[in-house]
Order: structure tokens, then C-alpha cells, then sequence
């Protein structure tokens, strides 16, 4: 592998803070993790004991300025070095066919032009992807004379011609630059009830600034700096009820604060105590994980202890039994999900929340000294609103950190992506894990787990994912790398995108597979508490009512391992008529905005276990 800074991040840092006229801090101010933030505030990085500025080197920074650019923007991929036996140290379990096809891999694109460090999928049907203005030029330029400024150069003026943001046409492959104004770098969002993403925070310029994106042909950034009362870097962000969003953490912030409307801006933020305990020396409680239960509180997870916390009157309901083992957040890193929530229950819901994989807490430091430890193997569940909830522990078949963990249109999970040691980090991750699992909540713990096809594409730190409409998976991104390197790396800058088609999509059982009249599906949405009618047919043969399943998925936004505001409700089927192998649905709505904030979902018809593809409703009062 190629020598990587140990203070890799700081060398940028002072320079963008000389360039503002700061002045360097000693070396102990890194390390009072509880001081107020300021410009040069890195993390401390560390590979094979060997230093680099974290600019590109001066050769990869020079090629891609000079390459060749298609009339897209476009550049060609660089050539690509051998792998390293580093690289090659990869971990691929034993493929389960017992339980039939184990899924299979294809090729979206060879070069989406940025590495997908952060992703959101709209009802557009676009994948959105950007990363961060920190890691120099990307493979996407911008559309001539739009190019932004550059805030961290010493040269006043100075511009950034490279695309950070990209719209991806998942089903042609096309590609549009946006033009992101601010650092994005380790933000966080959400999409609003109208379908539009709300982002917020990011690094240096970037840190308070709230953007939007709406979802059409021609939109772009619209940034508002200042919104934020404090600096949100690793933060998460959560949807309401209302409408609004939530948006809380961040290294040191020890706060919460409610997004505000378009160009306002926030006084100041909320403190929140779990936030300041659960630091530690390298923090191992950055990107929060929260989820929003059916009776409007937050599930609020960090490092290893949780809260239930209500956000309408800023209480902590509860606190939740520790989970032992290790760190769960960032730089740890595991995963976390909403099970799916069952409406055909009625009102007696049960919500659990899964919390998988991480690493010891003391994994970045050791990554400091070049060792890497395994990863976390477990995977705990509680449900937050049971008294004297506790965590019922399961293990997976290898440990992961920096993994995915996306919920189904069919209500199983998928884990996928991450390391098997090591923790989140420039060069901190080791043994990259190819192999799916597709974890099954309603089997008994011990049968959970089942091993699928794996990649051949390592997707490490700063990989993302998402589920499409169509039931496939998106997979992008990957770069441990301080720049967008190709050579002399162990782990190269992924810029190639794939899709995993899951075992419920086999070529015997797709040949029944539900297709959802979209001319029936309301043009109005879905109404809180309605009765919702459409239409579909069955190809092979006609289908029951008991066959059939109708679901409701929340697109998250997903980075670092955190898919946040993902959630999946089963409706409850109220009437189903049969003519030959069309066939005519009634579910009943989510009756609140507890069970599902307003905002556009992906409605999926499941018959015989295979899922159609998805028809977007918009859920409102």
C-alpha cells in the first residue's frame, strides 16, 4: 500500500486555516476532545507508520487536472496497479444455495465520475452521489465557465473546476454534475415531505450550512450558510412527524437542533447529554443512530448506550441497558436498522432495533500504530418501548465494520460492504468482506444469517448503498485514500458503480413476479389513515390473497455504514378480488405520521415472496 499521513488531514487543515489567517494550536489541542471546534480539528490518520500531505500527490493531482474530458464531463479511469497482497486479504464465506440462488452481481457503470461517499435515491428515479471537496479532483468536471470557488486555496479566487456531486441515471448510466458550493465532507440529510433532500452540515465552510437539491431535470444546490447554530460534522439527521427534521451530533456537539426553514437559521442548539458521556478518547459516537418509533420518540443510540428521547418536548424518556462489546458509531462503525413494522398487527406494535457488527473502542487507536484488530461479530436487538427492554444478542458468521445494512422490500435485511478489521479511517480497515448475508428477523437466532453471492470489488471506507425501485440494490463508492488514487494504493478509488440482484429476484421466481398497474395507483397519494386501491397482475399465475404482501420503504440517506430515516411498513390488506391473473388491492394507510413522516416512498406489491417493482406515492395528511 501506499504510504498514508499519520496527520494526513491536518497538513489541508492548516493550510485552509492560514489561508483565513489562524494560527496552528499545539499538538495537545487534538487531543482535548471536549474543547470547542475549530478549523484544524482532524482526526489523526495513520498507515504503515509513513507520512503524506493529504493533497494528492503531485503527479495524480496533475493527471487529473490534464486528462481528457468527454462532452458528459467525463474523464477516463486511470490505469489501475496490480492489487496488493494487502488488497488480495479479503474475506469470502462459503455461498448458501441450499436455500436456492444466492443473488448475483452486474456492472451499472465503470466510472459514475465521483465516489459515492455519501447516497440518496429520489423519486425521480436518480441516484444522487457526492463526497467531499477535501480529496482534490474527481473524474467529473464541471460544465464549463460554472466552475466554484475554492475557499481553501491560498491563491485569492482560486477555482474548483472538478464535480464533487453527481446525478446518476441508474438506468442509462448518465451522468450530470452538481455543483455543491460548500464541503460536504461527513454530512448528513434526509428527504423532506415534498420529495426534496434537505442536507445539512459537512466540514470546514461547510459545517452550518443547510442545502437543498429538489428533484428535476435542471436543479441544483441552493446553500444557505449559518443555518445551523453549531458545526454538524458526522452528525445524523432524522425526519418527523411534522415534517421537519432533527439534526444532532457531530464532533463536538454535543447538541440537537430542528433544521430550519429554507434561508432561516438557528439561534442556538439543545444540549444532549448521552452525546457528551458516550465520548471517548477517539469519540466512537459520531453519526448517531436514531430512529423514530410509532409513538413520535427517537431511539437514540451512541457508542454503546442508548436513550429513548422525545424531541417535542426535548425529555429522555428512558435510558436503554448498555450494549457491552465495543463501539457501534464512527470510527467503530457498525450498523443499525427499524425492523419493519407490521400494520396488520393494528395498533399492537412491537418495534425492534438491530444493532450490528462495530469494533472495540479502541480500534482507531491501534490503527494509529498500524494494528488491526477484528471487528464486532454480534448483532443485539431491543425493542426501546418494552419495560425492562433488554438486548437479545445474535452473531454473524464474520465480523464487519464500515458494512451496510439496508432493509428489503420484503422485510429481510441485507448486510453488505466493510471490513472484517480495523475501523473507519483512512487506511484503517483491513480484510475487505465480500460476501452478503441476508438476515432473516423472523427465524430463530442462531438461523438468521445466510451467506450470499459475493463481490469482487472491495467496498471499504466511504462505500455506500441503497435499494432501487426496482428491488435491486445499488453499490458505489469506496475510498480509504486521502485523494482519488488508482495506483499505489491498496485500496483503490472506486468509482464504478454495481447492483446486486437479491436471491427474491431468481429467474424461476421472477417469472411470476407482481407488476403494479400504474395507471390505477392514486395520482393523489396516500392519505393518513385511508383506504388505498391499485391494481396488478401476475404473469405465470394467479395469486391469493394470503400470497400477497404490500410494503411501504422510507429511501434513506446513507453514509458511513448509516442508512438514516430507512423504514419499512407492511400495510394491512383490507380487500383483494381476483380476475384471472389481474388482481385488485385495498390496504388500509399508515392512520399517523409517527408510523411514516410525510414524504415520498417506494410502494412495493410482494406475491409468493417476490417483490415488483415499486410505484412512488406520496404519504400525507
Amino acid at each position: 500500500m501506499g504510504p498514508l499521513l499519520r496527520a494526513a488531514v491536518l497538513s489541508v487543515a492548516l493550510l485552509a486555516l492560514a489561508a483565513v489567517g489562524g494560527e496552528a494550536h499545539s499538538a495537545s489541542d487534538f487531543l482535548n476532545i471536549f474543547k470547542p471546534r475549530n478549523e484544524h480539528d482532524y482526526f489523526h490518520n495513520a498507515n504503515q507508520g509513513q507520512e503524506e500531505d493529504v493533497m494528492p500527490r503531485a503527479s495524480d493531482q496533475q493527471n487529473l487536472i490534464t486528462a481528457p474530458v468527454s462532452s458528459t464531463g467525463l474523464m477516463n479511469v486511470p490505469p489501475r496497479s496490480a492489487p496488493t497482497a494487502v488488497a488480495q486479504d479479503t474475506v469470502v464465506l462459503p455461498v448458501d444455495n441450499a436455500a436456492g440462488f444466492p443473488g448475483a452481481w452486474s456492472m451499472i457503470s465503470e466510472n459514475a465520475g465521483v465516489s459515492a461517499m455519501h447516497m440518496v435515491i429520489m423519486h425521480s428515479d436518480k441516484a444522487i452521489m457526492f463526497d467531499t471537496v477535501t480529496t482534490g479532483p474527481s473524474l467529473l468536471r464541471l460544465p464549463k465557465g460554472n466552475c466554484r470557488l475554492d475557499l481553501r486555496s491560498k491563491e485569492v479566487g482560486a477555482q474548483d473546476c472538478a464535480a464533487h456531486a453527481v446525478e446518476f441515471d441508474y438506468a442509462t448510466n448518465g451522468v450530470r454534475a452538481l455543483k455543491i458550493l460548500t464541503d460536504v465532507w461527513c454530512s448528513s440529510g434526509a428527504l423532506d415531505a415534498e420529495g426534496n433532500l434537505v442536507q445539512t452540515g459537512g466540514y470546514f465552510e461547510g459545517e452550518k450550512v443547510v442545502r437543498y437539491l429538489s428533484p428535476c431535470g435542471n436543479c441544483d444546490w441552493r446553500e444557505f450558510p449559518g443555518s445551523l447554530a453549531e458545526g454538524r460534522w458526522y452528525g445524523t439527521q432524522q425526519i418527523l412527524p411534522d415534517g421537519r427534521s432533527i439534526v444532532l451530533g457531530g464532533r463536538r456537539a454535543f447538541s440537537y437542533e430542528f433544521v430550519p426553514a429554507e434561508g432561516q437559521s438557528n439561534a442556538q442548539a439543545n444540549p444532549l447529554q448521552i452525546l457528551r458521556d458516550t465520548t471517548d478518547d477517539v469519540e466512537n459516537n459520531l453519526y448517531p443512530f436514531v430512529h423514530l418509533l410509532p409513538d413520535g420518540t427517537l431511539f437514540i443510540f451512541a457508542n454503546d448506550r442508548s436513550i429513548l428521547f422525545d424531541p417535542r418536548n426535548g425529555q429522555v424518556v428512558r435510558e436503554l441497558p448498555v450494549l457491552p462489546g465495543g463501539g457501534r458509531n464512527y470510527p467503530a462503525s457498525g450498523m443499525s436498522a427499524l425492523l419493519p413494522l407490521d400494520l396488520r398487527r393494528g395498533d399492537v406494535l412491537s418495534p425492534e432495533v438491530i444493532v450490528c457488527g462495530g469494533a472495540p473502542k479502541n480500534a482507531f487507536k491501534l490503527g494509529e500504530a498500524n494494528t488491526f484488530n477484528a471487528a464486532l461479530k454480534d448483532c443485539a436487538r431491543i425493542n426501546p418501548l418494552k419495560p425492562g427492554a433488554r438486548w437479545a444478542t445474535d452473531q454473524m458468521p464474520v465480523p464487519r465494520t464500515m458494512g451496510d445494512l439496508l432493509v428489503l422490500p420484503t422485510g429481510d435485511l441485507l448486510m453488505l460492504n466493510g471490513a472484517a478489521k480495523g475501523c473507519s479511517g483512512w487506511g484503517f480497515g483491513r480484510q475487505p468482506v465480500l460476501s452478503p448475508l441476508l438476515y432473516t428477523p423472523r427465524l430463530k437466532r442462531g438461523s438468521r444469517f445466510r451467506a450470499l453471492a459475493p463481490t469482487t470489488i472491495p467496498r471499504m471506507y466511504h462505500a455506500s448503498s441503497a435499494v432501487l425501485p426496482d428491488a435491486t440494490v445499488i453499490v458505489a463508492g469506496s475510498n480509504t485514500n486521502s485523494a482519488y488514487n488508482f495506483s499505489g494504493v491498496d485500496f483503490q478509488t472506486e468509482v464504478r458503480v454495481e447492483r446486486f440482484t437479491p436471491p427474491y429476484l431468481s429467474p424461476e421466481l421472477a417469472a411470476n413476479r407482481p407488476v403494479i398497474d400504474v395507471g390505477t395507483v392514486p395520482g393523489d397519494g396516500m392519505a393518513y389513515g385511508a383506504k388505498f386501491t391499485l391494481q396488478f397482475s401476475t404473469p405465470g399465475q394467479a395469486v391469493v390473497q394470503d400470497d400477497v404482501k404490500v410494503t411501504l420503504y422510507a429511501p434513506p440517506f446513507t453514509t458511513h455504514g448509516y442508512s438514516m430515516n430507512q423504514r419499512l411498513l407492511v400495510l394491512s390488506v383490507t380487500t383483494f378480488t381476483a380476475d384471472g391473473q389481474r388482481h385488485t388491492v385495498t390496504v388500509d394507510a399508515p392512520g399517523k405520521p409517527e408510523l411514516a413522516p410525510p414524504g415520498y416512498y417506494m410502494l412495493y406489491v410482494i406475491a409468493k415472496g417476490v417483490p415488483s417493482k415499486a410505484a412512488w406515492v406520496k404519504v400525507h395528511k
